[in-house]
């Protein structure tokens, strides 16, 4: 039987949750005997323990969904979204945000120190999966005595952990919003990400992972796969809208490969900016994650098991129109499926020339239909 406790650092403004002799065995097999989460809570939870949201965070994002982030010196990610009388409303409810297993914020992963020794893991970190990193929320849930869930919620990475919840813990979960996802990881997203991990790995200071002991760090490499990543976040509209062809703070092109525009210059930005804050292996950790996801072919089948079992999770699917990384198409693949087994599912697709990374910016429309589904079934959780 585990060992768990639950602590709270003032200096990195969260709390960790380390379990011990937890035994948690990885869908490759591996076995992490020890492991801990870093994770922040937002409101209060109420007598019956029933307004509980996770929300989930995407490929470089972590538990400082909201207030501050002492790490980046920023506001939350999803700051606009989180917080009393938000979309999500912290007056109403308990929300958790944990930095996922493979992650860079704290929770186990390649920066953190192997068990009972000194040194880290780096790459002898065993690989993760979307249903790892869920299999260790419930273990975060277990230790925070929340039997179920009113809601998982989350976009992008975030929106295949909502997904793998409603298929591995139907009956933990209420409703769950899905926004930017799929039910897999397209090939033209993993070779986007192959891109990006092999920038990492030919990168002479990764040292073959073992960067940190060979006091080194990756950063051009990092820095190339953000870049690479960046492009995919954003639509060509947006981009023209942003920059178009302006030239960086010149009036005449240079004949050289300095930034000659200000796209250029900004993507450099968003490079040397993401090295300060993300580990290079647990980027290529977690982007191996997105890859392996896939429930094309058995997502149906379990839906059919779940209907059996009499589960009503209400769910709400959100796209973007601009979005190609995960177009709208791939997202009605499952309202459709839902729609077939008469499941409770809304859709709704936002007109936006933002792109992927819409999600985490100032889109309205986004915001209210958040704010109306969950007030919508606010009133049921005290049924």
């Amino acid at each position: 039987m585990s060992n768990i406790e639950l602590i709270n650092d003032k200096n990195l403004d969260c709390s960790f949750a380390i379990f011990k002799d937890a035994n948690l065995t990885l869908e490759s097999g591996s076995i992490l005997k020890n492991f801990k989460l870093a994770y922040k809570t937002f409101g209060s939870i109420n007598k019956n323990k029933s307004n509980a949201i996770l929300v989930c965070h995407a490929l470089t994002g972590d538990q400082y969904v909201s207030g501050h982030n002492p790490i980046t010196g920023k506001d939350g990610w999803w700051s606009r979204m989180v917080g009393p009388n938000k979309p999500i409303d912290t007056n109403k409810f308990f929300v958790i945000c944990s930095n996922v297993l493979g992650g860079c914020a704290g929770s186990t992963g390649p920066k953190e120190t192997k068990e009972n020794e000194q040194n880290i893991y780096g790459r002898d970190f065993p690989s993760v999966t979307i249903k790892d990193i869920v299999n260790a929320q419930v273990k975060l849930l277990d230790a925070l005595e929340i039997d179920q869930l009113f809601s998982v919620v989350g976009g992008s990475m975030g929106a295949m952990q909502a997904l793998q919840w409603s298929i591995d813990f139907p009956n933990r979960v209420q409703s769950i919003i899905h926004i930017a996802g799929a039910l897999k990881h397209s090939a033209q997203n993993i070779a986007f990400h192959e891109v990006g991990r092999q920038a990492i790995m030919n990168d002479p200071n990764w040292h073959k992972g073992n960067y940190t002991e060979n006091n080194a760090i990756p950063e051009r490499g990092l820095s190339v796969a953000r870049m690479i990543a960046h492009i995919t976040y954003l639509s060509e509209d947006a981009m023209h809208r942003k920059f178009g062809r302006k030239l960086q703070s010149r009036d005449i092109i240079s004949f050289g490969f300095d930034a000659d525009f200000q796209i250029e210059s900004y993507l450099r930005y968003q490079g040397r900016s993401f090295v300060e804050r993300f580990d290079a292996n647990s980027y290529l950790y977690l982007t191996r994650a997105m890859d392996y996801f896939d429930h094309s072919e058995s997502y149906r089948k379990t839906l059919e098991f779940v209907n059996n079992q009499k589960n009503n999770i209400k769910y709400l699917v959100i796209s973007f129109t601009s979005d190609w990384l995960f177009p709208t198409k791939e997202n009605k693949e499952i309202v459709e499926i839902l729609n077939s087994l008469s499941r409770n599912v809304s859709f709704l697709e936002i007109d936006t020339d933002k792109g992927h990374d819409s999600f985490l910016l100032d889109e309205p429309e986004l915001d209210y239909v958040i704010k109306g589904f969950f007030n919508s079934n606010y009133g049921k959780i005290n049924e």
